[in-house]
């Protein structure tokens, strides 16, 4: 981690909706609120009372994974883990994902949030946020260090690899990364990380806190319903500067809408405003009122609409369906097996691949 007194913050998420994603970045201290909404409603298809969101990728899936003989194999080998929730409470659960870029010339930075879902220290979060993993493994562009906070405030406890990115996601959002005013929906906006060791090399828990989580398809009956969302949104840290402390919220709201990437399924909702909808929650839970995962924050909600704080997440049973696309295994399954093993195969298949991407778009 890098600690210095002047630090110059610019925008490094690179894929933004409404010009603001909430992994949030800090630029002088100010952001653009403005909005554009990407809704398109009163389409004759698919389930009645879905509003749609267009499908930027569409069938465009690499099937590089699948064709992997190598991850295929470490995806079910090993000794099966530790399984289930061990924590109903989430702000045991979540994290605080911070990353900084030193050059010669600035030191940009990053946070955002993710939360355990598996006890054997797996963690969800967004793929605007877990992209900067992928420059940890080179040097050409700056040095590029993330570190796992926890705790209220947060405070740095662990080093993690990144286990799953889609993708997809890559693909389609390299170009945006640095844009002044990038759109984007959230879709495939996910990543699962692994915890790898702590940050003093002290031996790392038995388990994690993790929460449970609840793939199946959401009904349309949803809308209106009770939900908690939770996250380490950076309202101090913009106002302040990056001494400030970072500290874990949680709020209960209700879904106030249901939209479809064109899956005929919910792929994301809408909840109503609160504490926790500011930049930096992004990559947080939402739990229904059994305590189970139904989605992960990916971006602002329309306030005009939710009232200030509103928030978007892609569902559960989007991740659920488009991991096993990319993959070939459910959510459930890339949870299970080796987990050193299938980062390290991860980091061999797919990263450089990945990297190359990201670099090609944003540095030539």
């Amino acid at each position: 981690m890098h600690f210095v007194t002047d630090i110059v913050v610019s925008v490094l998420t690179g894929y933004l909706v409404f010009t603001n994603f909430l992994a949030t970045e800090i630029q002088s201290w100010f952001i653009d609120t403005s909005e554009t909404s990407v809704i398109l409603t009163g389409s004759d298809e698919g389930i009645p009372g879905l509003s749609w969101l267009p499908s930027f990728i569409g069938d465009a899936i690499p099937d590089v994974l699948l064709q992997s003989a190598e991850y295929q194999q470490a995806a079910v080998s090993g000794a099966a883990g530790l399984t289930g929730s061990t924590t109903n409470e989430p702000l045991e659960a979540i994290v605080n994902i911070f990353c900084t870029l030193t050059t010669d010339d600035y030191i940009r930075t990053t946070t955002g949030t993710g939360f355990f879902i598996d006890p054997d220290g797996v963690i969800m979060t967004n793929a605007h946020v877990a992209q900067f993993l992928l420059f940890e493994a080179t040097t050409e562009n700056g040095e590029t260090d993330c570190v796992i906070r926890g705790g209220n405030p947060a405070a740095p406890q662990y080093q993690a690899e990144l286990l799953y990115i889609p993708p997809a996601w890559v693909q389609q959002n390299a170009a945006v990364m640095s844009a002044a005013i990038p759109m984007g929906t959230g879709e495939r906006d996910y990543a699962l990380l692994y915890v790898s060791k702590r940050i003093d090399d002290t031996p790392l828990p038995a388990r994690f806190p993790a929460l449970a989580f609840d793939a199946e398809l959401l009904p349309i009956s949803m809308r209106g319903t009770t939900v908690i969302a939770a996250g380490y949104p950076a309202t101090d840290l913009l106002t302040n500067g990056p001494s400030a402390d970072l500290l874990p919220q949680k709020a209960t709201t209700t879904i106030s809408e249901l939209y479809t990437f064109g899956s005929n399924y919910a792929d994301v909702l809408s909840i109503r405003g609160s504490v926790v909808g500011a930049e930096g929650a992004s990559g947080g839970p939402v739990l229904d009122q059994n305590g189970n995962v139904i989605g992960i924050i990916v971006t602002r909600g329309d306030d005009s609409v939710d009232g200030p704080g509103s928030l978007r997440a892609i569902t559960l049973s989007h991740i659920e369906r488009t991991l096993e696309q990319e993959t070939g295994f459910s959510l459930a399954q890339n949870l299970g097996g080796n987990l050193s093993f299938r980062a390290e195969i991860f980091a061999k298949t797919m990263s450089p691949f990945l990297l190359t991407i990201l670099q090609q778009a944003n540095y030539q």
